[in-house]
């Protein structure tokens, strides 16, 4: 801090101070009660952050999985997920197929181990992603729909064989290196030596289309395939007819075995539709051995049920109760050709559930221009989303049940309305950034009282070995504030000790393992999460509003699919109505969740809206143009009971759907005819019993007026998450901006008095407040640019210490001088020590030991008792590449993992002489560009291998190749300061 710094903060704590006296004339004089601070709840096996587990090829041993889980609980994590993914290549005869008794006691021993070291376990219910597997039968694997379209005259009869030929589609994670590296086996060469041109000859030798009977050839690992179809007349599932005045004819039964239509259409002209089912063709992505297959019709109940079997009978006889739950990564179905939209069910459960035979609106169905398409439309994908929620994931969810397990569920991608399918999930689980889309799962769980929602976290942050853990914590922050409270990272790959470095990897993962140099500085990361999540699954969400998620206008909106996917992202969303409002809200300050029709069902009205165990003050509803009937009832009533409810811009136009909609669409006109309107200066009013609705084009003024103000906190770039918690109000505050902020933050709770509950440290304290008995309050805080810390807003006093902030009381001192650099541990060799005479980059010494090394350094130096005095020393490291170890005359002081690193030094553990050291510890990526330059094989994956974020960072092998990179910053870089000051906790 410079001196002109620190004359502006001396300012304005003289001036803050004044404010205060004024306020509230001293401490104590406005306060008479006094609350408990806040400790920080137990630390759990759930608390604890969580991994990803991946078992590349299941090639582990009982000794690994001990080994490797102390390795992980040493580290601090309370949890592994357990994923089966693509082996190694040149380890086949370490390969355990997937469900075999050998692998089923891996699973057991790892429960045990597991519960020996007081962690717990989830499973994925298969391999890779999605649900599939050698088991499942053509009849249970994902389906398509396909239709054509034949006119016919008065007279006329068909002249063409009704059969649609379905097209051959393969796709396959061809892998050159698996090609070089068999190239390289039966020449007796190296890997190496293998020229492109070799590869290249091999490779198209090997592009062969394959054989209907190709899951039967061995080598599954190596085919690697994506999407599979095979050439083949497809017969048809229904064959209507369309004629004048309505006139519709079945004429399924009256098409022949070889596909002849045995029928002549009568008077007038006729179309004949006909619709085919054919094999989607969607294998597990990723698989391991013993795992690859087609994927389920997840609209299916008997494919679900036979699919499940197949782990009953694995599991036989084995005792997995330590089990926590089973794990779905998503539905990614629909990232091949085509979709997976037909199950054969799908015509009865149309009818049952939508109340009208969907073959005779097929021509509605399949043209836009007809009135009628969007209710149709919609009809269909209900139909799908609907049986996605009961035939897949309540059936799931009923079979892990049996096992005495939960279910974690992504349910993002998923052609069905999310937020119902996370409601049915035990463990609502999120992944991306963006903060709607992390937000469907969190509502999810805040709406229906889930105590846990994750979020599959740290998923390839950046470039390959680009990240540190200040990017893992910023990644982590930001599922935080926006309700997640269990994170899982992804991932770390099981690794035995005599893999080559860097080890097993998976390709999506941000590659924490205990071979990254900064694992040794990871668990006070994962220190911060505990505590950070041990107080996020206490208490209650506290958002005001409930933004109601219009999935009948999706569904409504023609495509050039037939199902629509929810992804909590994207165009589909980011362009509608209730995407752009929701970002408008987030912007303001406002805290909200989504809210479904199924949903809004079950809230009740009593002085708030009232669902599962929060409490919210109004409901939003976007532009809406389609709407159920029961949800706008379910609207008004809760304005009867209370509560006010706010339309964007108008009421919704119609109801969804097309079976009876008139009358449907008439009891909704006569609900709003109803409504008594009265202009406002924000719109339009309409009281309804002892609430209202409001209508209006400025959702944000509507708002105000409605007495629900926004967090002005946004304004100074942080962003939040408020709790009820322990008898108050509770803040999760996380700096986003790239500056420090200093000052008074304004937050809207009331109370007397608040604390800060700082994760990273575990220090607590209470604050330094402004307020009066009507107004929200002020908190004093000091937060480093990309620092998170609690604030919780009692009702009354709090006993206890004060925060002590920092105050400058002198110049800032650089440590000068000689510093000393020894290496610690690290490769591919330990560099000698070195003498300096300013803390610098090892990479700027010069040798290749020093460019290539990815490992600890330590730096020391001696200095003298600082000048000026104080009775704090604010320690400043400047610039570290990457996490820093700290310790001052052997005592050790804080492990910091940036962005900022800087702590404070009581005077105390001054001495007259005085030595500091600073471990610092690199990424791996200095070691990772001298083993590409060499070419060492150590990208040896099945599958797709270890491809580049970025095009540009391919090599000739079309993977990730770090070989023409220059060597990054590696240590402590400084200028290494101390501030004299002191704490400042007389207010």
């Amino acid at each position: 801090m410079t001196d002109s710094t620190a004359d502006t903060w001396y300012s304005f704590v003289r001036k803050a101070a004044t404010v205060l006296l004024l306020t509230c004339a001293g401490w104590g004089s406005c306060l008479t009660a006094q609350s408990d601070l806040p400790d920080w709840p137990e630390v759990t096996a759930e608390t604890r952050p969580w991994t990803r587990w991946w078992w590349h090829g299941s090639a582990v041993t009982e000794a690994g999985i001990t080994s490797e889980l102390e390795t992980l609980a040493a580290a601090g994590f309370g949890g592994v997920e357990l994923t089966p993914i693509f082996g190694v290549i040149g380890e086949e005869n370490q390969f355990v197929d997937y469900l075999s008794k050998d692998w089923v006691d891996l699973l057991v021993h790892t429960l045990t181990e597991a519960d020996r070291l007081g962690m717990l376990v989830d499973m994925a219910t298969g391999t890779g992603w999605p649900f599939g597997g050698p088991w499942v039968t053509e009849a249970d694997g994902a389906k398509y729909l396909a239709h054509r379209t034949y006119a016919l005259s008065e007279g006329a009869s068909l002249p063409d064989k009704i059969f649609y030929e379905q097209e051959a589609i393969e796709r396959r994670a061809s892998s050159p290196v698996l090609t070089a590296y068999r190239l390289a086996e039966e020449r007796g060469q190296a890997y190496a030596d293998i020229s492109g041109e070799a590869v290249r000859a091999a490779m198209q030798a090997e592009d062969t289309e394959l054989a209907p009977d190709f899951m039967e050839t061995g080598d599954l690992q190596a085919l690697a395939i994506d999407q599979v179809r095979f050439a083949r007349s497809l017969p048809p599932v229904a064959v209507m007819a369309y004629g004048p005045d309505g006139e519709t004819e079945n004429l399924t039964d009256q098409v022949g075995a070889d596909g002849t239509l045995a029928w002549t259409a009568p008077a007038g002209e006729w179309t004949v539709i006909a619709l085919f089912a054919g094999q989607h063709g969607k294998m597990v992505e990723r698989a391991a051995p013993g795992g690859e297959g087609l994927v389920i019709d997840h609209f299916s109940t008997p494919a679900i049920e036979h699919y499940l079997e197949r782990f009953d009978e694995a599991f036989a006889g084995k005792d997995i109760s330590a089990l926590r739950a089973f794990f779905n990564d998503s539905y990614e179905v629909d990232d091949a050709r085509g979709q997976a939209n037909w199950t054969p069910e799908f015509l009865s459960a149309f009818r049952d559930k939508r109340g009208y035979d969907l073959r005779e609106q097929l021509p509605v169905l399949f043209s836009e221009e007809d009135d009628h398409h969007p209710r149709v439309l919609t009809d269909v994908r209900e139909t799908f989303s609907d049986l996605l929620l009961e035939t897949f994931t309540h059936s799931w969810d009923e079979w892990a049940d049996s096992h005495g397990a939960a279910i974690r569920n992504q349910a993002h991608g998923s052609p069905a309305a999310i937020l119902d399918l996370y409601a049915a999930s035990d463990i609502p689980e999120t992944e991306g950034t963006q903060p709607l889309r992390i937000k469907f799962a969190t509502s999810a769980a805040h709406v229906t009282g889930k105590p846990l929602v994750s979020a599959e976290a740290g998923t390839w942050l950046g470039e390959h070995f680009e990240s540190n853990w200040a990017d893992l914590k910023e990644n982590l922050d930001r599922y935080f504030v926006n309700g997640v409270n269990h994170v899982v990272y992804h991932g770390n790959a099981y690794s035995p000790a005599e893999a080559i470095y860097p080890g097993r990897l998976f390709y999506a993962a941000f590659h924490a393992n205990s071979r990254n140099p900064m694992w040794r500085d990871l668990k006070a990361l994962n220190d911060y999460v505990s505590r950070t999540q041990s107080v996020l699954q206490s208490g209650e969400a506290d958002n005001d509003i409930l933004l109601y998620f219009p999935i009948h206008d999706r569904y409504a909106t023609p495509g050039p699919e037939m199902l629509q996917h929810f992804d909590g992202h994207g165009p589909t969303l980011d362009n509608s109505e209730v995407g752009q409002l929701g970002e408008d809200l987030l912007e303001a300050g406002h805290a909200f969740d989504f809210i479904s029709d199924r949903q809004l069902e079950s809230v009740t009205y009593a002085d708030a809206l009232v669902t599962g165990d929060a409490t919210y003050r109004t409901i939003v509803v976007p532009r809406t143009t389609y709407m159920p009937l029961g949800s706008f009832r379910k609207m008004v009533s809760l304005a009867e009971a209370g509560a006010t409810v706010i339309f964007h811009g108008r009421l919704p136009e119609s109801v969804p759907g097309l079976h009876d909609y008139e009358s449907r669409q008439e009891e909704l006109r006569a609900i709003a005819a109803q409504l008594s309107w009265n202009r406002t200066a924000n719109g339009m009013e309409a009281p309804v019993g002892a609430g209202r609705l409001i209508a209006g084009p400025d959702v944000l003024a509507a708002l105000h007026a409605g007495g629900v103000q926004p967090e002005q906190l946004v304004e100074k770039g942080l962003e939040y998450q408020r709790r009820d918690y322990a008898g108050g109000t509770l803040y999760f505050l996380v700096n986003a901006t790239t500056s420090a902020t200093d000052g008074w933050v304004s937050l809207r709770a009331k109370g007397k008095a608040a604390a800060i509950l700082d994760p990273m440290t575990g220090q607590r304290a209470s604050a330094r407040i402004q307020t009066d008995e009507e107004a929200s309050i002020n908190v004093w805080l000091h937060l480093a640019a990309g620092a998170a810390t609690f604030v919780w807003v009692s009702p009354e006093a709090i006993a206890g210490d004060k925060w002590a902030y920092f105050q400058p009381s002198g110049r800032t001192q650089e440590l000068s001088g000689e510093w000393n650099l020894d290496f610690l541990t690290g490769g591919p060799d330990l560099p000698a020590a070195t003498e300096l005479d300013r803390p610098q980059s090892w990479t700027e010494l010069g040798d290749d030991k020093h460019r290539t090394f990815a490992g600890t350094g330590r730096y020391t130096v001696r200095f003298p008792r600082p000048q000026g005095g104080g009775d704090t020393y604010l320690l400043d490291l400047g610039k570290v590449y990457e996490t820093a170890s700290v310790r001052l005359n052997g005592d050790s002081l804080a492990t910091l993992v940036g962005p900022t690193y800087e702590l404070e030094i009581p005077a105390r553990q001054l001495r007259n002489e005085n030595v500091l050291t600073i471990d610092v510890s690199n990424r791996m990526i200095n070691r990772i560009i001298d083993l590409d330059r060499r070419n060492v094989f150590w990208k040896r994956f099945y599958n797709t291998n270890f491809p580049a974020r970025r095009g540009e960072n391919r090599g000739a092998m079309g993977l990730f190749d770090a070989g023409a990179w220059e060597p990054v910053p590696s240590g402590l870089v400084g200028p290494v300061t101390l501030t004299p000051g002191r704490s400042f906790d007389n207010y």
